[in-house]
């Protein structure tokens, strides 16, 4: 499978795996936290590669293309 593809796949259906949503779906995270982390700065890593495409596509109101996937 495609690499990308296959990101996008694992987006969809990571959960944040520490802090205030725990447990959360990346794609189900309110907007103004991962506004907070993307001024913070995402961590480093896969994860924050998740974090920021999340960022990208709910700044861009296009957050259903992960629901889809997932659903």
């Amino acid at each position: 499978m495609d690499t990308n593809k296959q990101f996008l796949i694992d987006t969809a259906n990571m959960k944040m795996p520490f802090g205030k949503y725990k447990g959360t779906y990346l794609i189900e995270i309110p907007e103004y936290y991962l506004v907070w982390y993307k001024n913070k700065g995402f961590p480093n890593g896969k994860l924050g590669q998740m974090m920021t495409l999340v960022y990208e596509l709910k700044l861009n109101g296009l957050e259903d293309i992960l629901r889809k996937i997932r659903g």
